[in-house]
């Protein structure tokens, strides 16, 4: 048990779901907000406050109002599909904090945690893949051209997704500036649905219903194919971690994939799949070299592998994710 934060409790207060004395319990996992079980005779509650600098090694800072635009995405992803996303309780406009629904682990458990200890459901990474389609899909702007007006969030999404993750790799591997510039370029360009912005296994909860993502903070009026990229990197990562379990990998990468792709209707699938597939290699070498190194590549040899297969994946440019997933998966062999 803890205290809270005085401006969190502060704000639950504001929203009249707590009195004092207020307790719960810091929540692990993430590096952008505070996020706190709050506890309360007649249950727990979730509270979440964004964070200005995140927690992590190098110096990334990330804009604090994109909590108004978390809250927004979890309204709409909710109405697209209701239970996809955690629900909301109210959100604080004078500090940002947003209170959400407790969604206990023991019923809802991380796809990343299940998934690092050899736990690898096929069927539960195509049901990612229909979900985040639908949300793509019912928001997207030749539909519904309110999203760009509700989420004008490109600095945002620059400074916690392109720089970081992208521009960040320039100084490093000079040699491919042009082709990482052309991403930034053509992924902030890019204006077709509203995305979640980190849709990555630890964001997925494997609830008694189907897959649950929370945290989108990231939100934004853009590129469909980077929620889409950046979810089957994690599939590529956690290789690593299991190469024996290279198989199961490779059919949750192609049934997460299939399933999305076959739920692509505001544009055309081939077009959609051709900026996955480019992006993909980038968002790769990003978790070795780019200012969120994923914790898990620890041994020398992976973190070389990955920057041997990315680089050339980079450089030719396929246009297909079955390329991607066959040329990753040789690597191993």
């Amino acid at each position: 048990m803890g205290h809270p934060p005085r401006e969190i409790v502060d704000a639950l207060i504001r929203l009249k779901l707590v009195n004092e004395p207020v307790s719960g319990e810091p929540l692990i996992g993430g590096v952008s907000s505070d996020i706190w079980r709050i506890d309360r005779p007649n249950g727990p509650i979730c509270a979440k406050r964004a964070l200005g600098k995140l927690k992590v090694a190098a110096d990334w800072h990330a804009p604090v109002e994109r909590s108004i635009y978390e809250a927004r995405w979890l309204t709409r992803a909710s109405a697209a599909l209701p239970g996809v996303a955690p629900k909301m309780l109210g959100q604080d406009e004078v500090s940002g904090v947003i209170a959400l629904e407790w969604l206990p682990p023991d019923k809802h458990p991380v796809w990343k945690t299940e998934m690092m200890t050899g736990h690898i459901p096929h069927a539960f990474a195509g049901e990612v893949g229909r979900r985040l389609a639908r949300i793509h899909s019912v928001t997207a702007l030749v539909r519904d051209p309110s999203v760009e007006v509700d989420f004008p969030t490109d600095t945002i999404f620059y400074a916690i997704r392109l720089e970081p993750y992208l521009a960040a790799m320039r100084p490093v591997w000079p040699d491919l500036a042009p082709q990482l510039t052309a991403l930034i370029n053509r992924t902030a360009s890019t204006k077709r649905c509203l995305i979640h912005g980190d849709i990555s296994p630890k964001n997925i909860l494997m609830g008694p219903s189907g897959p649950v993502f929370i945290d989108a903070e990231c939100a934004w009026a853009g590129d469909p194919a980077f929620d889409l990229a950046f979810c089957l990197n994690h599939l590529l990562l956690k290789c690593n971690v299991h190469p024996d379990k290279l198989e199961d990998f490779g059919k949750s990468f192609k049934e997460l994939s299939q399933a999305y792709l076959k739920g692509v209707d505001w544009e055309s699938q081939q077009e959609l799949e051709m900026r996955a597939a480019t992006l993909l290699p980038a968002l790769l070498l990003a978790r070795v070299d780019g200012k969120s190194p994923a914790e898990y590549i620890t041994a020398s040899k992976d973190k070389e592998r990955i920057r041997k297969i990315a680089s050339s994946l980079i450089q030719s440019s396929p246009h297909s994710l079955t390329k991607i997933w066959n040329t990753w998966s040789e690597g191993f062999l």
